[in-house]
């Protein structure tokens, strides 16, 4: 079951450059700050930034909620996705993948154990 928008994310040539500027933006730093991600937690939402991206030709990705990333990838590839990035864990047990729909577009699925979406900031 999809649970909602959890966390969009954006590729960066620059990861501390950006880390500096989405800081002083929102005006909060950063909750996860790896070298490999860093994410920012804005309104109940996340903002991740990954340094291997160019913007523009990868684009942003949004994810959304899951209680079982394994249950809901495997209906959604039997529902015609294809697997285009596998499950993986990105750290402190949060699990995400990418499906690409048949339409050409990136389907993220994200469960994160440490989100509360009754959480008000």
């Amino acid at each position: 079951m999809i649970n909602g928008l959890r966390t969009t994310v954006y590729p960066v040539p620059d990861l501390a450059m950006a880390k500096t500027w989405f800081t002083e933006v929102f005006g909060r730093a950063p909750y996860f700050d790896q070298p490999f991600y860093v994410g920012f937690e804005i309104g109940g939402f996340e903002l991740g930034l990954v340094p291997d991206g160019t913007p523009g030709t990868h684009g942003s990705i949004a994810y959304w909620g899951v209680d079982d990333i394994e249950a809901e990838t495997a209906r959604i590839v039997a529902l015609g996705a294809q697997v285009h990035t596998a499950i993986q864990e990105v750290g402190e047990s949060i699990k995400v993948v990418e499906l690409l729909d048949p339409f050409g577009n990136l389907l993220g699925l994200i469960y994160n154990p440490h989100f509360d979406p009754r959480a008000v900031i």
